[in-house]
């Protein structure tokens, strides 16, 4: 089954269910006028609308599983950061708090920067600032992604966030904000159902960290390259992440060595502010 077919049986499935289309795309994020290209073939669906749309259509785990694996036919899907930025990023974290609230388990490895359901409001400002957004843009962006932290505190889902020391040095946000960002990493440390390990520098490495990714539950990868995140499901690409993760996880610091660790550094930038 190709993408032209998926859009015609997600269009059946939605008339068979008798649910109007503007429910339908409200429940899905996404646009009226989106759900009705995909639902007319004018418009090729990603992996992550069809679970969307299936999710918000409510059909059993028969055809879910039926379309899904259709979907998956086209295994990997690139989408350039330039039409993310086109169509609004904030958008898109939208649709990522969507994915997320159909999530038991996230588990998510960043070797660049403080994963965005870490951050602090300075912090996000810093990385989403560097791309030259107007002040509007950025303001909608800052509210969408602090939107999508609330999802931490709901204990029914789990969270396991792997960083390398070095996302803890990179001075992205002057000292002291380094400081209270790398306190907030510490005080989510202690949710009962988040878990936060770090790299050490100095820990043998069995893998290269050469890009951040997330994983939902065993059924999706995404991967943030510069140019580009790439989304995939097919089943051997989400295992070989799932193995990256746990190969990383394994030589990370956690718990009350973590909280330790990271404390070290953050008192490194108390004390360097006193010299500055």
């Amino acid at each position: 089954m190709n993408n032209i077919n998926i859009g015609r049986a997600l269009r059946e499935l939605r008339e068979a269910s008798g649910k109007q289309a503007k429910a339908v795309a409200r429940s899905a994020v996404m646009s009226p006028s989106k759900l009705s290209k995909i639902e007319n073939e004018a418009l090729a669906p990603s992996l992550i609308d069809v679970e969307r749309i299936l999710a918000a259509l409510g059909v059993s785990e028969e055809v879910k599983a039926r379309l899904a694996d259709a979907a998956r036919r086209a295994a990997t899907e690139a989408t350039a950061w330039r039409i993310y930025r086109r169509t609004g990023l904030h958008k898109h974290q939208d649709e990522l708090r969507a994915i997320e609230a159909q999530t038991s388990l996230m588990r998510l490895f960043q070797p660049a920067c403080i994963p965005g359901l870490l951050q602090t409001p300075e912090y996000a400002r810093a990385i989403l600032g560097r791309h030259g957004y107007t002040d509007g843009v950025l303001q909608k962006m800052m509210g969408a992604r602090l939107l999508r932290q609330q999802i931490l505190y709901d204990s029914a889902r789990s969270f396991r966030f792997v960083v390398t020391e070095s996302v803890l040095r990179w001075k992205i946000v002057s000292c002291p904000m380094l400081a209270a960002q790398l306190d907030k990493l510490i005080t989510m440390s202690r949710l009962p159902n988040v878990s936060i390990g770090v790299v050490p520098l100095s820990a043998p490495m069995a893998d290269l960290p050469s890009s951040s990714f997330v994983l939902f539950d065993t059924s999706l990868a995404i991967i943030e390259i510069p140019h580009a995140e790439i989304t995939t499901s097919e089943i051997r690409d989400v295992e070989l992440y799932v193995r990256k993760f746990e190969g990383f996880e394994g030589v990370s610091v956690k718990g009350k060595e973590m909280r330790a660790f990271v404390s070290g550094i953050r008192d490194g930038f108390l004390r360097q502010q006193e010299t500055d």
